[in-house]
């Protein structure tokens, strides 16, 4: 099915993190829209992509404006009144706009804003459930079971000041339970967790994503 993109805009919003991120909201001729943010990370792996920040004083140099302004401007420009017939094309056209390894002349936060956004409004479109588009552009076998649950429990590296080397610590029940079971132990596991550290005199901190960060755990 072909999509024609009619609009493409951005804004600066905070993340779960309470720094800025960038949402993105494509709308097609048909009249769909899809909007998708980009979250980041504390830690970043030297071969991912790109996130373009302000840098200056605004929220000590994490500011998004610029992100949200390449969207808008430099790829809503580009993309606007194109016809794709698939998400593969759609990111080839992101690709081209920036050809550089990280994307860092665009950022990567700002292409991947528009990808998602775009796979949600063709989604939309066909009257399809996101992971169903999905599926069938990537060309997957239809899936019959859902990955099991992995829980963080005790995180350090730059997730927690004062903490672990390892960065994450997770819980992963068992292969051949039902999923609410799996969630139900690996909840089970974060509560005893926190009863250990208490009996071993250690403060129940946690750390950026709500689990057990401590000094000296061993």
């Amino acid at each position: 099915m072909k999509h024609t993109i009619a609009k493409i805009q951005a804004r600066e919003i905070l993340a779960s993190g309470a720094y800025p991120t960038i949402e993105t909201t494509v709308t097609l001729k048909s009249g769909a829209t899809g909007r998708a943010s980009v979250p980041y990370g504390a830690s970043a792996g030297t071969n991912e992509a790109s996130v373009l920040t302000d840098k200056g004083k605004r929220y000590g140099g994490r500011g998004a404006r610029k992100a949200a302004g390449n969207v808008s401007k430099k790829i809503g420009s580009k993309l606007r009144g194109k016809v794709y017939s698939s998400q593969r094309e759609l990111d080839e056209a992101l690709t081209t706009l920036d050809p550089t390894a990280r994307k860092t002349r665009l950022g990567g936060n700002s292409l991947l804003s528009v990808s998602l956004a775009f796979a949600r409004a063709a989604a939309a479109a066909e009257k399809k459930e996101l992971h169903e588009y999905i599926r069938a552009q990537a060309e997957f076998k239809k899936v019959r079971q859902i990955p099991r649950p992995m829980m963080v429990v005790i995180e350090g590296g730059q997730h927690a000041d004062n903490s672990t080397d390892f960065q994450e610590y997770l819980v992963c029940p068992l292969k051949n339970l039902k999923y609410a079971e799996s969630v139900r132990i690996g909840i089970e596991v974060y509560h005893a967790t926190k009863k250990v550290l208490k009996k071993k005199k250690y403060d129940n901190n946690v750390g950026t994503e709500v689990s057990f960060a401590q000094a000296g755990i061993k």
